[in-house]
């Protein structure tokens, strides 16, 4: 089924597919004469690597200053170890760009996507590329708490977070793969913090406000955290319960 989206436009290079804001449909075009979008991005003299299910780049695309983050989509999980990267059509791609219009929509802060690109994997099954738009200075609250130990920086930082997290409660969404490498902490436009939240595919939509989805979404943050504490990040369990009673409050 075809589901127009407006803003964007729909167009192949060679065997790919592609669905792009209009705005990017020539930088797209000219980045895919180089391979797939991920090679184009990880190649780019200027690109910055980052780290995710696999490496994740950020590169301008071509004509463009500002940068967009290219990250070739895995599965996680037990379907892993089978399928790693493939995926039966449309892919995810299409639901993380329906996804993420329905979040911003709702003053959910997360990035725009820039284009997302489809491949054939055989017959029927499919690899794909997604591109965002990069959140200007930011970083995801691992590396924040990784990088300071002042006290009242990580309060702050931790707030941020929180009210992301909160966000997505407000709206009913479950994010089904919430850990703290998908919490993005950024300055705004005030010269405080904002959170965002990344890497939406697997949002699923329910009761706006439910308490069912708050837990769920604690529960999967709690997790990370705690998981993240083992593999050495410094953290305390009083920060751990802070950051969770901070979005308790904020969703209330």
């Amino acid at each position: 089924m075809r589901i127009d989206i407006p803003g964007y436009v729909r167009f192949r290079v060679g065997r790919a597919r592609v669905t792009a804001l209009e705005a990017a449909e020539d930088a797209i075009r000219e980045a895919l004469q180089q391979g797939t979008l991920y090679e184009y991005a990880g190649r780019h003299p200027g690109r910055r690597q980052m780290k995710g299910r696999g490496d994740v780049f950020a590169a301008p695309l071509p004509g463009h200053d500002h940068a967009v983050v290219v990250r070739h989509a895995f599965r996680g999980g037990a379907p892993a170890t089978v399928t790693r990267d493939l995926f039966f059509p449309p892919t995810r791609g299409l639901r993380e760009l329906l996804v993420s219009q329905r979040l911003r929509a709702a003053d959910v802060c997360t990035p725009e996507v820039v284009a997302y690109v489809t491949y054939p994997a055989g017959a029927i099954l499919r690899r794909f590329d997604i591109a965002t738009r990069e959140i200007p200075n930011g970083a995801d609250l691992f590396a924040w708490l990784a990088a300071t130990d002042d006290e009242g920086a990580r309060d702050v930082v931790l707030n941020a977070a929180a009210g992301a997290v909160a966000s997505l409660v407000s709206v009913g969404a479950h994010h089904q793969d919430l850990n703290i490498r998908n919490v993005l902490v950024a300055p705004g436009p005030d010269g405080g913090l904002i959170g965002w939240i990344l890497d939406v595919d697997r949002v699923r939509f329910h009761v706006p406000g439910s308490p069912t989805v708050r837990d769920a979404n604690l529960a999967r943050l709690r997790r990370s955290l705690r998981k993240s504490m083992r593999l050495g990040l410094p953290i305390s369990e009083e920060e751990i319960t802070a950051i969770l009673d901070r979005v308790r409050e904020l969703a209330e």
